[in-house]
């Protein structure tokens, strides 16, 4: 089965939000990529429950909310309580993060974690078998537009190799850089969600913009 296409809801037009929602529900994209920023974990915000509670009435497809705020437990139950399929914390900023997986799961959401250029792969080696999903940054957190960073595919395959060697059931996904020059390769190293922004929002037509990203990707083998 082809990666699931997880377009970014930060590069989409506000003042033309519910168009391209419905851009999303219409297209084949699996998923609604949801970025939370809080202005101190990475040095920018973008939205909060206003825009979740839209997206919670509008998408018709999960919402894939990825935080990138500091102390993310304060608000777990909230995102449940607006639709979140699958919520992300960073690695980096849960100093309890067993407890904060398992929290996500009691909700009733699918756990991801996400790691940060900088951090290695193997220190999820211990709480791998916990997580439903891993989410690997391909750029810095923080800004859509950013140069994918090439160590991105090495770091894909380690993950992989520890969820085979953990017997996890993990899935990886991939944020930031996303294109048609890499999505092939990216899902060939393992990844299973491709998370993209500027390179679907940018395009004259973005709906045929996440076509041609699946049919890039199509012939290769994941796991979702």
């Amino acid at each position: 089965m082809s990666a699931i296409i997880a377009p970014s809801v930060l590069s989409a037009d506000f003042g033309n939000l519910q168009r391209d929602i419905e851009m999303i529900n219409n297209s084949q994209a699996g998923w609604f990529h949801v970025d939370i920023m809080d202005g101190v974990f990475v040095p920018n915000m973008s939205f909060g429950f206003p825009v979740m509670k839209v997206l919670k009435e509008q998408a018709t497809k999960p919402l894939d909310v990825h935080l990138m705020i500091v102390d993310p437990d304060r608000y777990i139950q909230r995102f449940a309580e607006h639709g979140a399929h699958v919520l992300t914390v960073h690695y980096e900023a849960c100093t309890h993060l067993h407890r904060t997986l398992a929290e996500i799961r009691k909700q009733g959401m699918k756990a991801g974690v996400a790691l940060n250029p900088h951090t290695p792969a193997a220190l999820l080696q211990d709480i791998i078998a916990d997580c439903d999903l891993v989410l690997v940054m391909s750029v810095n957190p923080g800004f859509g537009g950013q140069k994918f960073i090439e160590n991105t595919y090495q770091k894909i395959s380690d993950v992989k190799n520890l969820i085979l060697q953990k017997n996890s059931q993990a899935v990886i996904e991939v944020d930031g850089g996303v294109a048609m020059d890499n999505a092939a390769r990216l899902a060939a190293c393992g990844a299973d969600v491709l998370v993209a922004g500027n390179t679907v929002f940018s395009a004259a037509n973005p709906s045929a913009m996440i076509t041609d990203l699946r049919n890039s990707i199509e012939t290769v083998n994941v796991s979702v």
